[in-house]
């Protein structure tokens, strides 16, 4: 049996990973494939319909300006999501980047290891705080209200988040780099350049992708809480924390509003959550059962 069919038995016998990944699955299905099925656009306001319970005509009801909370929902979803992944690969390449190169070159590990232990040490809220009141004008004119604040959001939390990543990859080069195969293609002349790419690399493959689900998750709960606050995405382009801002506003009239994008969010960091923890148990050599 290859490697990868290995792998594959692993996570589907794991309870938590099989749960989390057919979960994650069907919450990408929804919001990427729903508004092919369901007709109303997130967009649309119908006076007529506003504060409207659940139903038939809209499942999950209406909102204050009649617009279709299952359609917002659903387009929340797409812009959180792509938030979360843009964000999870800027930190996971820019955590592998610096852990790789920490635990290769000795002379650059100190002061990457200072630097990665910098960040650790700021706090990181006010700092995406003060990154959004700053940059937030600027980058709207470049690219649009909402290009812009995508690119500030996803650099945000992307440029704040890659020092798990990098400790644990550069754990894994230090104890690598050692090892009997990296020492002998460094006999047979391979440049440093080629030790990383052909045979460090691979070697943290394991790690990096568990770094990466629960990366997803910590991305997507910065995006929420700094649309909860009013600093993400404008009420226009709605992300599951905005909507979850806006229905706390109508909280005391119409409770149920905050049911739809909570359970969102909740439901896709555990599914991605159980699916990391998966990933960690199949990956791990010593659990060959």
């Amino acid at each position: 049996m290859s490697e990868r069919a290995s792998l594959l038995r692993r996570l589907a016998r794991h309870p938590g990973a099989a749960t989390g990944g057919v979960l994650f699955a069907a919450i990408l299905a929804a919001v990427w494939l729903g508004p092919l099925l369901w007709p109303l656009a997130p967009d649309v306001i119908d006076v007529r319909a506003r504060n409207l319970g659940p139903g038939l005509a809209h499942p999950l009801g209406t909102d204050q300006l009649g617009r279709d909370t299952l359609a917002r929902v659903l387009a929340g979803g797409r812009l959180s999501l792509s938030v979360g992944l843009a964000a999870m690969a800027i930190a996971l390449g820019l955590g592998t980047l610096i852990g790789v190169c920490a635990g290769f070159f000795r002379r650059l590990d100190g002061p990457l290891m200072r630097l990665t232990d910098l960040f650790l040490a700021l706090p990181l809220l006010p700092l995406l705080l003060v990154m959004l009141l700053l940059f937030r004008d600027s980058l709207a004119g470049i690219f649009g209200p909402e290009g812009g604040i995508f690119v500030l959001v996803v650099g945000a939390i992307g440029l704040t988040s890659w020092m798990p990543t990098a400790r644990i990859v550069r754990g894994d080069t230090l104890a690598l780099k050692e090892r009997e195969f990296v020492l002998a293609a460094r006999a047979a002349g391979t440049g440093p350049i080629g030790l990383m790419t052909r045979h460090i690399l691979p070697n943290v493959l394991s790690p990096i992708l568990v770094s990466a689900a629960l990366g997803l998750a910590t991305a997507i709960v910065t995006e929420s809480a700094l649309s909860f606050l009013g600093l993400g995405f404008p009420p226009d382009f709605p992300s599951w924390g905005r909507l979850l801002s806006d229905a706390t506003i109508y909280l005391a009239d119409y409770p149920e509003r905050v049911i739809a994008p909570g359970l969102a969010i909740s439901l896709t960091v555990l599914s991605v959550t159980y699916l990391g923890d998966g990933l960690r148990d199949a990956l791990d050599p010593r659990l060959g059962r």
